[in-house]
């Protein structure tokens, strides 16, 4: 089994990274525009091969797609990351661009792959990637609601005060500070639900805080977050390669579920070796209903600012 990773920035790295130490896949290939910088970072990771115990295969490359020739799996990461103060929306004009041509050279190598979009604006990234490719929709999933389903699950760990491991939780709609919506609602520790655990108002701080989890960590950082980006697309890897079926909020193709159409967004799908396979659709509240539907009318009003690009 084969993946590629587009880009050798933080999160690139990281997401490779996590893949060869889990013996996710048999080879990793990490691409970058960079003269010399995937191969470096690849040679980095080979040499911790021989003391953490794995055997993965990791070749690194500059720009050349050759090298990524039949990937099961592609990844793309590449574009500028978020600088403090910068949302992900201003983001679009350089993202798009650069998703646009990574698309196009994966496909001449690799046609039967699955794509897994983490580039920003995501929701947006993986609709252009759709209409790009001209992939079948299954075959194209954004990352984010893994990473926000990671997020929200630590917040509330951290207010319960218990292991994140015992804790289930998912965050669905947009992945933006705005339009992302953590279903407190329906988080259990355990199997008891956490409104019986946290009080209302705690509740809702872990909500907010799960909001503006990226935000926070780029204001401490300086840039994006990479450690959680990189395993949260490990573990999406992981499902697709080895059909493990785990359910996980991603970004995909709306074709009137959750009352949307013609919209790549946050809902739980399940995960497997097609892709994603279902779209699996709660039974929401009203109030999740609304703030839905408000998710999906600020992501298709970004979608809407491609057509000038």
């Amino acid at each position: 089994m084969k993946v590629t990773i587009v880009g050798a920035g933080n999160v690139g790295s990281t997401c490779a990274d996590a893949i060869a130490f889990k013996r996710i896949a048999s080879e990793v290939v990490l691409l970058d525009i960079k003269e010399n910088f995937a191969e470096g970072k690849a040679l980095d990771m080979i040499q911790t091969s021989s003391l953490l115990g794995f055997n993965t295969k990791i070749v690194g490359s500059t720009n050349d797609y050759s090298k990524t020739a039949q990937s099961d799996v592609v990844v793309v990461t590449s574009g500028i990351p978020r600088k403090p103060g910068m949302t992900r929306e201003e983001l679009i004009g350089v993202n798009a661009g650069i998703v646009k041509t990574v698309t196009n050279n994966i496909l001449e190598y690799s046609p039967e792959a699955v794509i897994v979009i983490v580039s920003n604006p995501m929701d947006t990234m993986t609709y252009l990637t759709l209409k790009e490719s001209g992939l079948p929709k299954n075959r194209i999933i954004g990352m984010g609601g893994a990473l926000d389903s990671a997020r929200f699950r630590t917040y509330l760990s951290l207010a319960l005060q218990k292991p994140s491991n015992d804790i289930h939780g998912m965050v669905i709609g947009g992945h933006g500070d705005t339009t992302m919506i953590p279903l407190t609602r329906l988080a259990s520790y355990n199997g008891i639900n956490i409104s019986e655990l946290l009080e209302e108002n705690k509740l809702a701080k872990v909500a907010a805080d799960t909001m503006v989890g990226g935000k926070t960590l780029t204001g401490m950082l300086g840039t994006s977050a990479w450690y959680a980006p990189g395993a949260a697309v490990s573990y999406l890897v992981d499902s697709i390669l080895n059909d493990q079926k785990r359910i996980i909020p991603c970004s995909v193709f709306l074709e009137g579920e959750y009352g949307q159409s013609d919209i790549c967004i946050g809902v739980p799908v399940i995960i497997g070796k097609n892709g994603w396979e279902n779209i699996l659709e709660l039974d929401l509240d009203s109030n999740e209903k609304d703030l839905f539907t408000k998710s999906a009318d600020a992501v298709r009003n970004m979608n809407g600012a491609l057509n000038s690009i």
